[in-house]
């Protein structure tokens, strides 16, 4: 048995209640994939034969994962390089490597917030008029053609609410982890989950919503012997989840000394996953609306991510019955879900920085956020801001989270702490972990191999998205080496408290 001098940073903050950080795990993990994967993805790989991976995936990989992040980060009592430090020396690059994948997903999942912020207020005048894609590629977004170059021409639509958001966000943070992150928590999810529910109800009532969940439901076993069918499962769970990314070590950090961890775990789990299905009923009973409105299949009107919310769902917009409602409780809970993620997304860099230098709250959040917003508004709030978004978020997906997930996975397995871990989860937790979890974790440590050598060779082999080489070579694979470049040299910068960060286990 380990036998652990534990880490006595009484100053760190905590979570007021098991309830306020539940809330909180759930916001972050709520978020635009929720709302604009999930469906698609499913509609995609069999409709309801989806189900079962996807809940295989889930039971396998995301609720394990969830429950080592939980781990790790309340037994370690820091954010994620500080958490991994005092897990092993030779481990901090891990944690700075999850906290550049956060810099990267922040810069650009702000812009994204900020659209759908705005085409919350579109909704209410119809902005985009009779040609949605037209507007928001060519009067919303000014896009202009990544061939001739990277543009650093300004949107001002873009520009402004991409500074307000990031204002907003950084207001939150500033407040702390009980008076801003609990408190918009406990605020925006119960707000999104009503919204929600009446948004599902008004689609379902929409004629033709039935064709739409036929589409989406009915069950097309032959796609289970799929092997892609199947790394799709386990992609949704682990990109919805928040996991192996230090959100949730960072999190469960600020949980009390005495708290349910693998219960936690379960409910975020489950909630997370019973919203993505309330989101797919809601989004596919639209497109069954829209479909049989246009007199076509929905497979024709069906879209996933961008297209989904800003293409397919103002054309739904225009020609239901109060349609502006309709606009503002879809858009309204794309910014509610979309916030809460990206201030989890903020704070595991704050967490960081605030571990490693010891300085205020508030100065820590000026220190991280200000920059941010700067080179967020210089890369993405540009007439190329969408081709460079999509080869980031593509790129620090895979090759970034994933990719410090496996890497991350094969040194805490090797380094057979995993027993400590699990009694550590144990000691005060509901729900017992012990052989088929540490299974698990390895099981699930292969399937993420395989989804990032089979993503880099397809992705190497034929480019992505018909983006210049030049461009995915650039912004694509030397962000991703960037990632680990920066995050090896912030581990060899000294912390202002050694003694702290130096708090390891001792003994086995």
């Amino acid at each position: 048995m380990s036998n652990m001098q534990i880490p006595t940073d009484s100053t760190r903050e905590t979570f007021s209640s098991r309830k306020a950080f539940i809330m909180a795990a759930i916001g972050s993990a709520v978020g635009l994939g929720n709302i604009w994967r999930f469906p698609y993805t499913t509609y995609e790989n069999g409709g309801g034969a989806f189900i079962i991976p996807y809940i295989i995936a889930l039971l396998t990989a995301g609720i394990p994962l969830l429950f080592l992040d939980y781990a790790i980060g309340h037994r370690y009592r820091g954010g994620a390089p500080l958490s991994f430090r005092r897990f092993s020396r030779n481990f901090e690059t891990f944690g700075w490597w999850q906290v550049m994948v956060n810099v990267i997903i922040g810069v650009y999942y702000a812009v994204v917030l900020g659209w759908a912020a705005s085409y919350t207020y579109f909704s209410i005048n119809g902005a985009w008029g009779d040609k949605p894609i037209d507007f928001f590629i060519g009067e919303f977004l000014k896009m202009g053609d990544i061939n001739q170059g990277v543009s650093f021409e300004f949107v001002g639509m873009v520009t402004g609410p991409l500074i307000a958001v990031w204002l907003v966000a950084l207001g939150v943070l500033a407040l702390g982890v009980q008076k801003g992150i609990s408190k918009t928590s406990n605020i925006l999810m119960p707000v999104l989950v009503v919204m929600f529910i009446i948004l599902v109800g008004y689609s379902l009532s929409l004629p033709g919503a039935a064709k739409g969940l036929d589409a989406l439901f009915t069950p097309d076993w032959s796609k289970l012997s799929n092997p892609s069918v199947w790394i799709a499962a386990y992609g949704q769970i682990f990109f919805s989840l928040s996991i192996c990314f230090g959100i949730m070590i960072t999190y469960s950090s600020y949980l009390k000394k005495e708290s349910d961890l693998t219960g936690n775990g379960l409910v975020v789990g489950f909630a997370n996953s019973s919203f993505e299905i309330l989101a797919g009923i809601g989004v596919f009973a639209a497109l069954g609306f829209i479909a049989t409105t246009a007199g076509q299949e929905v497979s024709e009107v069906a879209k996933g991510g961008i297209g989904l919310a800003f293409f397919a769902f103002p054309t739904i917009i225009n020609q239901a019955p109060y349609g502006e409602v309709l606009g503002v409780l879809f858009f309204g809970s794309l910014t509610f879900a979309a916030l809460t993620s990206f201030i989890s997304v903020v704070e595991v860099i704050i967490s960081a920085v605030q571990d490693k230098i010891s300085v205020s709250r508030v100065k820590v959040t000026l220190i991280v956020g200000i920059p941010m917003m700067f080179v967020s508004v210089l890369l993405f709030g540009t007439t190329t801001g969408l081709p460079m978004l999509d080869v980031f978020d593509k790129f620090v997906n895979y090759f970034g989270i994933v990719a410090v997930a496996f890497v991350s996975l094969i040194a805490i397995v090797s380094n057979e702490k995993l027993g400590v871990l699990g009694q550590h989860l144990n000691e005060t937790s509901s729900f017992k972990v012990g052989f088929v979890w540490r299974l698990c974790i390895v099981l699930t440590t292969g399937v993420l191999a395989f989804m990032l050598f089979s993503e880099g060779a397809k992705v190497f082999s034929e480019g992505y998205e018909g983006y210049p080489s030049w461009f995915v070579n650039i912004f694509g694979w030397g962000m991703a080496v960037a990632l680990v470049v920066v995050a090896f040299l912030l581990s060899r910068l000294k912390w202002k408290d050694e003694a702290e960060a130096n708090v390891v286990e001792q003994g086995e």
